[in-house]
């Protein structure tokens, strides 16, 4: 049976990930790996919560050569604890936080190798069963119950390869990658760690948020960067204002990409921008350059195929047909289009759109740093839907606003109401979740009711 490397790295120098300023080697990242895997906890899962991009690889790789499975939820809140732990009672957590914080047994995450412990001889470079089961991850579902997807290292290993050829990473010009999402997330665990491991680049530790911390953590990375980043971020980050170090490369997923904005990101950052398409089901599957076509193109041997009104993927590292939950309209030569998502397709007195559309217009008015529609609970009755919008916009009044979306939105998709705020309540990668939107909607009413 086949397998595959933990990295593809083979110099025993090469420089894995860069933690605080200090170059981390492959003998050092090793040895790490081993010394993490000797102290893991007695259980058949781990459930990685260490904010450390660093710690959370070494201890993913040591979850993996030792056997146990990792599992990667969306979320941390009490219920998907819960949840976890009924569906892997012997789960244990491993954080570089408090453990007495947390609601499952958890274990500290023992001290790192010190420069100069680092053992002359480097350990073998383990190899993987490509069969091996290495991780659950979790999507909410429509219920918000987390819904499990295995993934195995072959076709982690298989997918990973092909996104690095994708994004052009290239071994013997090693690049940093930067990531502003959680190591956590599919994104994030395919696009700053898996990548790295298999295309001979490195990954830095940190997980800045902040504009001035993205800032500072590419002026402080040696060239060439990558940054690994979302909408959001990018948005904010160019609202800022501030001066950016060049870099090679940026990436961005999670959420549709404004072609203006990623117009701005590429002037401002002076690298190409390539978008990429997946989900956590499905891995990721495409990629495009959002500042010049609307085309994606699929990796090698990825399918799309139509049938019974839906889009199905397959092929690849896909290891069972998928159905996608966008509106897909393929345009040959493995190229396609994204006309919106089906949960998001919206139709109001025979009008059709998709709350992505309508998300792209309220973004492109002048003034609006970030903002979102929402189609509340128990709206959806096919005659009445009344839909609403958060928007964060510092000097903008609410009529002016409301007179910019008359000319970009048919009148029928009008929010109402317009709540204006002074930041949105964005998850860590940048998402603006449904239930987070409902919350914010239901206590502008019970505002509203309290003063009228």
């Amino acid at each position: 049976m086949s397998s595959f490397p933990l990295v593809s790295h083979t110099d025993p120098d090469a420089v894995v990930a860069r933690r605080h300023g200090e170059a981390i080697s492959l003998r050092r990242f090793l040895a790490d790996i081993e010394r993490v895997a000797a102290a893991l906890p007695d259980c058949g899962h781990i459930l990685n919560v260490c904010t450390d991009r660093y710690r959370f690889a070494v201890g993913l790789a040591a979850s993996m050569i030792s056997g146990r499975v990792s599992l990667l939820p969306s979320t941390y809140t009490p219920e998907t604890l819960r949840h976890l732990a009924a569906f892997a009672p012997d789960c244990q957590i491993l954080t570089d936080g408090d453990p007495a914080q947390l609601s499952l047994p958890a274990v500290s995450f023992p001290a790192l190798c010190e420069a100069q412990d680092v053992p002359a001889a480097m350990p073998a470079i383990p190899r993987l069963d490509a069969a091996q089961l290495v991780a659950w991850v979790f999507t909410s579902g429509s219920t918000g119950t987390p819904v499990p997807h295995r993934k195995t290292w072959g076709r982690l290993v298989i997918n990973v390869r092909a996104e690095g050829v994708a994004l052009g990473l290239d071994p013997a010009r090693p690049a940093t990658l930067i990531g502003t999402v959680p190591p956590q997330h599919m994104y994030g665990f395919e696009s700053t760690v898996l990548v790295a491991w298999q295309s001979g680049t490195a990954f830095d530790a940190g997980r800045p948020f902040y504009p001035a911390d993205i800032a500072a953590t590419l002026a402080s990375t040696p060239a060439p960067a990558a940054l690994i980043t979302t909408p959001f971020h990018l948005r904010t980050l160019l609202d800022e204002g501030i001066a950016l170090t060049p870099v090679a490369l940026v990436v961005s997923a999670t959420a549709p990409l404004p072609v203006e904005l990623a117009r701005a990101a590429e002037a401002g950052l002076q690298a190409p921008l390539l978008e990429i398409y997946g989900s956590t089901e499905t891995g990721q599957i495409a990629t495009r350059r959002s500042a010049q076509t609307e085309q994606w193109t699929l990796f090698p041997d990825i399918r799309l195929e139509d049938r019974d009104g839906q889009t199905w993927a397959d092929g690849g590292h896909i290891e069972v047909a998928v159905p996608m939950s966008d509106v897909i309209e393929q345009a040959g030569n493995g190229r396609f289009l994204l006309r919106g998502r089906n949960a998001d397709l919206i139709n109001i007195a025979g009008k059709r759109t998709s709350l992505g559309y309508l998300n792209q217009q309220l973004l492109g008015v002048s003034g609006v740093r970030d903002g979102g529609f929402h189609l509340p609970d128990g709206e959806r009755d096919g005659h009445i839907t009344r839909l609403a919008a958060f928007v964060v916009a510092p000097g903008v009044d609410p009529a002016s606003l409301r007179a910019a979306l008359r000319e970009r939105i048919d009148p029928a998709f009008m929010p109402r109401p317009l709540i204006f705020l002074d930041a949105l309540p964005r998850n860590a990668t940048g998402k603006l979740p449904r239930d987070t939107c409902e919350a914010l909607l239901q206590a502008h009413r019970a505002s509203r009711e309290q003063s009228a």
